[in-house]
């Protein structure tokens, strides 16, 4: 018989627990990895801090996340170190990284009709310019306009993404910037620039056709990179990784808010101190 193949390793990073929506989906999509999952809770959000700042955190946490653990791609699931710190972690680590804002900026080319896109971000993201300059790349003609919607990330990390709370925070943030642009009517693509926003796409799209009257299609990120994988991996399309999960900070409530956005109980989870 045939030696058994080794299933492929993924090491996932996220700031926080956002980033746990692209475990979830390339676990869904590829439940044949073997994934480690770290999110720096200990001192999140990244996104309000200094480029450099998030480069030594990035570091710091990925080399962690690394370390015994033999890994076959590491995954910047966070827009933020994407957008400033993903030639470090490259220049780093002696495998392939992957950040989110390629693959997200493909997808939302692919998916516009009009050529205006949306980004929503953290204020390190949207200040990069990250998207903009990944589309502009792909669609010279594209128009993209930028919102940083940094009180988002709390609300995510609250598990209030579908309460009044969430739908005023959206509302206060888009209709004005909405009312600002001049093309926003034209608006159909709305990429959402961190990993912690796709819990708010039901209630995301109810408030853009409330302002818009009209249907807007929201470019996850966590799907983009989980279809990248499954181009690099296919084979963990079939079988039964192991996942384990690893925070920087209270295991409890990693596990009581993680468990809004994955499964938690199907994985190991372990504390580490950087």
């Amino acid at each position: 018989m045939p030696a058994s193949v080794a299933p492929a390793r993924i090491a996932v990073f996220d700031s926080g627990v956002g980033g746990l929506t692209v475990l979830g989906d390339v676990h869904a999509r590829l439940p044949g990895l073997d994934l480690r999952f770290l999110g720096d809770t200990a001192r999140l959000p990244y996104g309000t801090k200094s480029a450099e700042t998030v480069i030594r955190y990035a570091l710091q946490a990925s080399a962690a996340l690394l370390d015994g653990f033999a890994a076959d791609a590491l995954v910047v699931a966070c827009n933020t170190v994407s957008s400033c710190a993903l030639g470090p972690l490259q220049a780093r680590f002696a495998l392939p990284v992957l950040g989110v804002i390629e693959p997200g900026a493909l997808a939302a080319v692919q998916a516009t009709r009009s050529g205006v896109i949306g980004v929503i971000g953290t204020e390190r993201t949207v200040a990069s310019r990250a998207y903009p300059e990944a589309i502009a790349r792909l669609d010279a003609q594209a128009e993209v306009l930028s919102l940083p919607t940094p009180l988002l990330v709390a609300l995510a990390e609250e598990g209030w993404f579908g309460n009044d709370a969430a739908r005023a925070a959206l509302h206060t943030y888009l209709q004005p910037w909405l009312a600002s642009q001049p093309r926003a009517s034209e608006l159909d693509t709305l990429v959402l620039g961190c990993t912690h926003y796709p819990v708010f796409k039901p209630l995301l799209a109810q408030v853009l056709h409330e302002l818009l009257g009209h249907e807007v299609r929201l470019v996850d990120s966590a799907e983009a990179i989980a279809d990248d994988l499954a181009r690099r991996f296919p084979a963990a399309s079939r079988g039964e990784g192991q996942i384990e999960l690893l925070a920087t900070d209270s295991l409890d409530r990693f596990a009581r808010v993680g468990g809004l956005f994955f499964p938690v109980h199907k994985a190991q989870t372990r504390l580490v101190d950087l």
